[in-house]
């Protein structure tokens, strides 16, 4: 745990050494990568890496600074490896720390349990993932607390984040051509994702309660 707080303060340190601006605007982000050659992918998922980790450090606006950057589908790799990156780290901060005193006094409840549904999990994760309501670093706390396998982690981490990357790369990447069109179509991929998991619970909930259980 020592290791890795301490590694993380200092690639912090190393990008504001570097001339990080402390202004994390989605443009301001976008212009001081590119300026750093053929480190700027590696430097981009760095600072994804540490906004997952912290938290309070916003997300969005480095996947949109990542849609600037690298374009659509090059932006859209570099956020979410650099998303995963932290995903992970986060759920080893939470296993070490506090995995153990959960399972102690929640061991009961069907999700804390060392025998949970393992695809329930890895949808409970994945659909966290894909509504842009859920904290992305809340969530990867949250997993640490439960048994969920890490290759399940790690894919549904993956495949929920992608069209969520993929909507604000895009937004990045197109916005500064056709702004009134990509706020047009962001709004509606983000008013979708976030009414399809409500629907699906809304009208085939026992279904997937039945499916989640085998």
């Amino acid at each position: 745990m020592f290791v890795i707080a301490l590694a993380l303060t200092g690639l912090w340190f190393l990008l504001k050494s570097l001339g990080l601006p402390s202004e994390l605007a989605p443009d301001v982000i976008a212009q001081w990568v590119s300026a750093r050659g053929m480190a700027a992918p590696l430097l981009l998922m760095v600072i994804m890496m540490i906004a997952v980790v912290v938290g309070p450090i916003p997300t969005l606006p480095v996947s949109a600074a990542s849609g600037l950057a690298f374009g659509m589908a090059g932006g859209t790799l570099v956020a979410s490896l650099g998303a995963l990156a932290g995903a992970l780290i986060a759920l080893a901060i939470s296993r070490c720390i506090a995995r153990e005193p959960v399972r102690r006094k929640l061991g009961d409840n069907p999700v804390f349990r060392e025998d949970a549904s393992q695809r329930a999990l890895f949808w409970g994760v994945f659909v966290t993932r894909l509504v842009p309501l859920f904290s992305f670093a809340l969530i990867s706390y949250a997993a640490g607390l439960t048994a969920i396998q890490l290759w399940r982690y790690a894919l549904a981490t993956w495949l929920g984040m992608l069209p969520m990357t993929l909507v604000f790369a895009g937004l990045g990447h197109s916005f500064p051509l056709h702004p009134a069109a990509t706020a047009a179509a962001g709004t509606l991929l983000l008013l979708i994702m976030v009414v399809t998991p409500y629907w699906l619970h809304r009208f085939h909930g026992e279904r997937i309660q039945r499916w989640l259980g085998k």
